[in-house]
Formats: C-alpha cells, sequence, structure tokens
C-alpha cells in the first residue's frame, strides 16, 4: 500500500546538501581551474534556488479558497516545480553545455586536481544523504508501484522535481569525477571539456522530462489511476448508490476535486435521498482525506 510522502523533508534535505556541495565546488572550481567543478558548482547553487521555490509554491499552495479562487492555490505548486524545471534546463543544463564548449575552443591546465576530487567525493556522500532521503519519500508514496509508473503517474509535483534533481545532481557528481580523473590520468583537457557538456546534457533531459510531467498537471489532470480506481470502487460499495454513471476528479495541489453522478438507491421522498446523498459525501471525505470538494449529481443516466 502507498502511503503519504513528506515532501518538506526531502526538499530540506536537498537544500542543506547542495548548499553544503555548492560553497566546496565553488572553491575547488576556482582553485582548479576546472570547467567540470564550476558546472557543477552552478548547477548545485541553482538546486539551492530550486528549493526555495519549492517552499514558496508549497506555502502558497496552502493559501485559502476565495471566491476569486473558490478552489484556492493548490495548483500553485505546480507553477513553481515547471519553473524550476525551466530553470534547471536554462541555468544548469544550457551553462554547463556552453561552458563545456568553451573549455574545447580555449581549454585551461588544471590546478589542483586532487581538491576537485575532494570535493566531488564530499559532494557525492553529501548527495547521496539528499537521495536517499527522497528515496525514502518516494518509496513511501509509491507503495508497490514501479518507479518509472510512479514518476509518470504521480501528481506530487515537488517530490518528483527533487527526485529528479537528487538523481542528476548524483549522476553529474560522478562525470565530473570521472572527467577529471580521466584528465588527470592522461593529461588531456579534452576530458574535462567533454565531462561539463556530458553534464549539461544530462540536466538538459532531466528538465525535460520533469517538464512533462509537470505540464499535464498544469493543463489539469486527475487524481493518480489507482485512487480513482479506489475511490470508484468505494462509491459502488455503498448502499445508498446503486450505480456510478460518471466520475470526475482534479488534482489541486495537496487537495482533490471531486464530481460524481450517480443513480441512487430508491429513497421515499427528496429528503431522505439528500440525507443519502451527504451520507455519501461525509463518508468519501472521510475516507479519502485528500477530497476537499465534492459535487454530486443523482440522475438515471450520464
Amino acid at each position: 500500500m502507498s502511503g503519504h510522502a513528506n515532501s518538506l523533508k526531502a526538499i530540506l534535505l536537498a537544500l542543506g546538501a547542495n548548499f553544503a556541495i555548492f560553497i566546496a565546488k565553488l572553491v575547488a572550481a576556482i582553485m582548479t581551474g576546472s570547467g567540470a567543478m564550476m558546472a557543477e558548482a552552478v548547477h548545485s547553487l541553482a538546486d539551492c534556488g530550486n528549493q526555495g521555490l519549492l517552499l514558496l509554491g508549497m506555502q502558497q499552495a496552502k493559501k485559502p479558497s476565495s471566491e476569486e479562487y473558490p478552489l484556492g492555490w493548490g495548483r500553485a505548486m505546480y507553477f513553481w516545480s515547471f519553473v524550476v524545471a525551466m530553470l534547471l534546463f536554462a541555468v544548469g543544463g544550457l551553462f554547463s553545455i556552453y561552458e563545456g564548449t568553451h573549455k574545447l575552443t580555449e581549454p585551461q591546465p588544471l590546478k589542483w586536481p586532487w581538491l576537485a576530487l575532494g570535493v566531488l567525493l564530499f559532494g557525492i556522500a553529501a548527495e547521496s544523504v539528499s537521495m536517499r532521503g527522497c528515496m525514502q519519500e518516494v518509496n513511501r508514496a509509491r507503495g508497490e508501484q514501479g518507479l518509472w509508473q510512479w514518476f509518470r503517474e504521480t501528481r506530487s509535483s515537488e517530490l518528483l522535481v527533487i527526485f529528479g534533481e537528487d538523481l542528476a545532481a548524483l549522476i553529474g557528481l560522478c562525470l565530473a569525477a570521472v572527467a577529471i580523473g580521466a584528465t588527470m590520468l592522461t593529461g588531456n583537457l579534452l576530458f574535462d571539456a567533454l565531462g561539463t557538456i556530458a553534464i549539461g546534457v544530462l540536466l538538459v533531459v532531466v528538465a525535460f522530462a520533469l517538464a512533462i510531467e509537470v505540464k499535464a498537471l498544469l493543463i489539469g489532470q486527475g487524481v493518480e489511476p489507482r485512487r480513482r480506481a479506489e475511490l470508484l470502487a468505494f462509491l459502488a460499495s455503498r448502499p445508498e448508490v446503486d450505480e456510478v454513471l460518471n466520475l470526475i476528479t482534479l488534482q489541486m495541489g495537496p487537495d482533490v476535486m471531486v464530481a460524481v453522478k450517480a443513480r441512487m438507491a430508491p429513497t421515499p421522498d427528496n429528503l431522505s435521498l439528500i440525507e443519502a446523498i451527504n451520507t455519501v459525501e461525509r463518508a468519501m471525505k472521510a475516507h479519502f482525506a485528500e477530497i476537499r470538494w465534492s459535487f454530486f449529481e443523482p440522475d438515471v443516466a450520464d
């Protein structure tokens, strides 16, 4: 069974790790002149800003509904997650590709390469802690789902983005370590430049994948397929409901809107019908805590 992930914990872990890694990488990049290391420093700084935006989105998503925003601010989380994906693409990916291309045309010798490797090993250790914390929350959220299926179907955009960032950061650190190690062993600066470009391509691919998933949420996705199936089964099991004719859901950040059209069991009068509907709605909201708005229409056909 799946559970509710603590996205805030994953974000704070990533923020702490990335800030520590950024400081270490920046010092190493300045001292060594490594393009791969500078690309990694910029990547970590961008990640810090990204986590700040995700925290802002989580805060805005808690704002109450109003006449102007009758369904609340829950989808603000999707907007900021999309902005983070774009920043990862532009600030992280494109800058790294530019830096690598620049190193190809104007190579500069590495200084203090052992320092760079030491910082990268520290970064890998810190990022592994962050990734472990993120994976604990992902595993709690996905239950028995495969990781790829969770990536495609999750409605938790902030956890999705943190997972993508942490994964890209960990792989990027390994690429930078390989690039600098190869440069040290061979003396060929081409490896440092190619490593920088590889990091940029990695970030572009991850950002593109994240943007596709978050775009679907911005447009207006319903709940996860497995959650919709659970909701249909629950409604069908209620004695007040003869048949569920239609079910529409809309994911609004952490909250959900549900619209149900159903053929109700016969009742002696309209007041009894209203009470039956109210009973079903109360039970539905008690069983599915994420449902904040529900609209129930009795009918005989869809």
